[in-house]
């Protein structure tokens, strides 16, 4: 079974499922006031793997991601451009699930929307406040932080330490809090801004309410793993934590965070440092895969370094598996080598080690090309698990179209003439294939055949 890294354990433990044979996730979702940057898609990306993974081993995933499509960010937007945040939001969301369609990420089972759920949040924070875990200020409804008495446990620091030290973000604040770590559960809306209605002023829900109730109204309680960027660990996933446990409820049984994405210098990027790429630049200017395949070449605990070299080595990585998939589009179907795929499955259940995984592929290849140069019978089982493994990393090949079995047939006699030297043969077949109008590639690897 899958073994993952678990944020509020600091250990790599089992996935223990609520429910056997069906996974439940959360993953927070973007906030949709401007276009997808390169964390938002190595997040999705990461999770989209996980994913396909868990489908792969026949396991029936419900993948909750949400949509946060009002917040200060918005707002600000709105105002600065003088246009309605309704009008943000829906183009916002719209080029993200563009983006997110190119990069090959499959939607989610549930999309959920802040707006959406106003009511249940300010619910919710009713019951905060009749716990006597949330309180009420000149502007706005507070969680007491101090009542819950493992706040800090992601980031493995007790409250006292965190306003000792510094701590981080939102550990600091208005003066109406009665602990500088007091979270926001609502704010009173200022003139002009969007609100809703509440039994303390019109207003609008903290960011940090809306994935509670929108995780446990569509997963249950006790739901299987929780998901998102290692920036959202604190204060944002500690704070949905800590409004779960006030309210005696049982949160997500594991957290998994991916780490960020920097520059090359090794720096973290980020707006406030003005060097966040625009990912749909990225796929302007590089197949889309090539993301994927970057990042599966890179443990997703670890920061990943995007620059213009290691993603041409993707695209080159790429060209080697399309040109496989172009030679063996005519390898009749087998099963698929059951070594390869037990090597494989070991390495992703480590932690979803996809670079180890990603090895094992890359040697399959090699040696599915290696057994068809010789005419081996165990060719077909290696290329089938070739294929297996890209669908399980959620990798797409492109074969340059149907080529049909006696043309296949042709480019691996012309690579058994070519191994015995008999270049004549080797010569007329290539000729006979291109007079039929098809371009043929020999290399190390063997002949390929396009259209």
């Amino acid at each position: 079974m899958l073994h993952l890294y678990d944020t509020a354990t600091r250990e790599v433990r089992e996935l223990a499922l609520r429910e056997p044979g069906t996974v439940s996730i959360y993953l927070c979702g973007p906030t949709v006031y401007g276009p997808p940057h390169l964390g938002h898609g190595r997040a999705t990306l990461v999770y989209d793997v996980l994913r396909r993974y868990l489908e792969w081993r026949g396991l029936h995933v419900q993948l909750v991601s949400n949509i946060t499509d009002i917040d200060d960010a918005i707002i600000n937007r709105a105002n600065r451009e003088n246009r309605p945040w309704k009008d943000i939001t829906t183009k916002c969301e719209s080029v993200w699930f563009q983006a997110m369609d190119k990069l090959g990420v499959a939607r989610p089972t549930d999309v959920p929307h802040a707006t959406e759920y106003v009511a249940e949040i300010t619910t919710m924070i009713g019951q905060l406040v009749d716990l006597g875990r949330a309180y009420v200020t000149d502007d706005g409804v507070y969680l007491d932080v101090e009542s819950v008495e493992d706040y800090g446990l992601l980031v493995n620091q007790r409250l006292s330490d965190m306003l000792e030290g510094g701590g981080d973000r939102e550990v600091v604040g208005a003066e109406n809090k009665r602990n500088p770590a007091d979270f926001v559960l609502w704010k009173l809306a200022k003139p002009g801004e969007p609100s809703w209605p509440s039994p303390w002023g019109d207003g609008r829900p903290g960011w940090h309410s809306e994935c509670v109730v929108m995780s446990l109204d569509l997963l249950g309680e006790g739901f299987d793993l929780h998901c998102g960027g290692m920036d959202l660990k604190f204060p944002h996933h500690e704070n949905e934590r800590a409004q779960a446990v006030a309210l005696g409820k049982r949160f997500a049984n594991h957290w998994m965070h991916n780490g960020f994405v920097v520059d090359a210098e090794g720096e973290k990027m980020s707006k406030s440092l003005g060097n966040v790429a625009n990912l749909l630049d990225l796929m302007d200017l590089y197949d889309p895969r090539a993301y994927r395949m970057l990042l599966l070449q890179s443990h997703y605990r670890g920061p990943v370094s995007v620059g213009q070299d290691n993603i041409e080595q993707s695209v080159h990585a790429l060209a080697g598996l399309d040109s496989f998939a172009a030679r063996t589009a005519g390898v009749s179907a087998a099963k698929a080598d059951a070594d390869v795929l037990a090597k494989f499955c070991e390495r992703m259940d480590d932690d979803l080690d996809t670079p180890g995984a990603t090895a094992v592929l890359f040697d399959t290849v090699r040696r599915a090309n290696a057994a068809l140069d010789a005419g081996d019978p165990a060719a077909p089982p290696l290329v089938a698990a070739v294929h297996q493994m890209c669908i399980a990393f959620g990798l797409v090949l492109n074969s340059g179209g149907d080529v049909p079995d006696d043309v296949a047939a042709k480019a691996l006699a012309l690579d058994a003439a070519r191994g015995a030297k008999d270049f004549a043969t080797a010569d007329a077949i290539r000729a006979e294939l291109q007079t039929a109008g098809w371009t043929v590639e020999t290399t190390k690897g063997g002949t390929t055949v396009r259209r």
